[in-house]
């Protein structure tokens, strides 16, 4: 073979090397994304459970117009859904918690399947009385 011809299929197999490195970060990148929001679509309708807590009556297993309990302690994630394990509720998405709040809002964590770097995606949910922000950690 000639020089050229060798230059030529090396060139190729750099360009499908690229193209290949390409491709597997594309697909990553779309892994995370999905599982973000995923993960921010199951923390909101664990918020939705949350505000139904708050709104339903003591009398039929609510809050009366507060995130706790009726003894004072705060919602856990059994109370907003089930099965648990612990404290925590785990789905293919990700795993939730209640990470805080008071009586007035509560804090709702989830840290997804999917890996940033070093770090699982994480996203948390206040809610609150009538509304709702989500924050994206990673």
């Amino acid at each position: 073979m000639g020089q050229q011809q060798l230059l030529l299929i090396i060139l190729g197999v750099i360009v499908v090397g690229i193209a290949v490195v390409v491709g597997i970060t594309m697909f990553q990148d779309n892994a995370i994304s999905a599982n973000r929001d995923a993960v921010t679509n199951d923390l909101v309708n664990l918020g939705a459970r949350a505000q139904q807590y708050y709104r339903r009556p003591i009398a039929l297993g609510g809050g009366g117009n507060s995130f706790n309990k009726p003894g004072g302690s705060l919602i856990t994630i059994a109370d907003l859904t089930q099965p648990v394990s612990g404290t925590e509720w785990t789905n293919p998405n990700g795993t939730y918690s209640v990470d805080g709040g008071d009586s007035a809002h509560v804090i709702l964590k989830g840290v997804g399947v999917e890996k940033v770097g070093a770090n699982n995606v994480t996203v948390y949910c206040s809610v609150y009385t009538d509304r709702m922000a989500t924050h994206v950690e990673f």
